[in-house]
């Protein structure tokens, strides 16, 4: 996350997240480390969990609701929804889950320079 966050940071994206090819579980980690990395909003649109045998998604509504409340609860969050295997009552359960959760504050821009290969590497006063 801190390699893409360096190679899209010139950029100045509005927004920056994941969607799809994981549940919410499995993207925890990374929504969190854009979450503390990025000066831009943060989304996350996860699948019903991770696709089963028959290429079904067998995470419950309420269960998602749940796990992304916890991101919001985290302050992880901007923007919130879901990609295969959701419904809309998977929306219905994510949206009352994080309704009343304040959005993330998104941190100050780093004055420090950004420079990343296959992993980053910041430029600051402690490079001493």
């Amino acid at each position: 996350a801190d390699a893409f966050w360096a190679s899209f940071r010139p950029a100045k994206p509005f927004i920056v997240g994941l969607n799809c090819a994981l549940g919410p579980k499995q993207m925890r980690p990374f929504i969190e480390r854009f979450a503390t990395v990025a000066d831009c909003f943060v989304s996350c649109y996860p699948n019903a969990g991770l696709p089963n045998a028959m290429g079904g998604y067998d995470l419950e509504p309420a269960e998602m609701a749940e796990q992304i409340a916890e991101f919001a609860d985290a302050g992880f969050l901007n923007l919130v929804g879901g990609c295969c295997g959701t419904t809309n009552h998977h929306i219905q359960a994510i949206a009352a889950a994080v309704r009343d959760k304040p959005p993330r504050k998104r941190p100050a821009p780093s004055p420090h320079t950004l420079l990343s290969g296959m992993e980053e590497l910041t430029l600051s006063d402690q490079i001493n």
